[in-house]
């Protein structure tokens, strides 16, 4: 599916998941690449999975505001609002590489359940991160 581009984010990473470096080329960015000690590395870097999580969830985030936004009746969300993503990382059942999963914990104080829940459902079809992965990944969505 073709988009109309209205931003490029470009990032390089040099050495690979194992220990390396990722800039980003505004240099906002720029971090030692190591795994995490559960994949025999020594912790003291980030990985590509933290990345991702966080990317996740920043724009999930984005996404649910926008969806209210557009509501005919928007919510005030509060300014803690938050959504955690755990992305989990292993091997393929069908043996062939590797492959995530991913759970988003939705916390909107103050907004009641089903009305939490509805924007959780929309903000997966506008989000591009959902859309990106749709049909690929395992999501499950939890509003706490």
């Amino acid at each position: 599916m073709a988009i109309k581009k209205i931003y490029t984010a470009v990032g390089t990473a040099v050495g690979g998941r194992g220990g390396g470096t990722a800039r980003t080329s505004d240099g906002n960015l720029d971090l030692k690449i190591t795994n995490p000690k559960e994949l025999g590395g020594d912790g003291s870097g980030t990985n590509p999975d933290q990345l991702f999580a966080v990317g996740y969830a920043s724009c999930y985030l984005g996404a649910m505001k926008y969806v209210n936004s557009k509501d005919k009746k928007p919510l005030a969300l509060a300014p803690e609002s938050s959504v955690t993503a755990h992305v989990s990382f292993g091997p393929r059942a069908d043996k062939k590489g590797f492959g995530i999963e991913v759970k988003l914990e939705v916390k909107l104080p103050g907004v009641p359940k089903p009305r939490a829940t509805a924007l959780a459902k929309k903000a997966h079809v506008v989000c591009p991160y959902s859309h990106a992965i749709r049909k690929n990944v395992k999501v499950t969505t939890k509003i706490l």
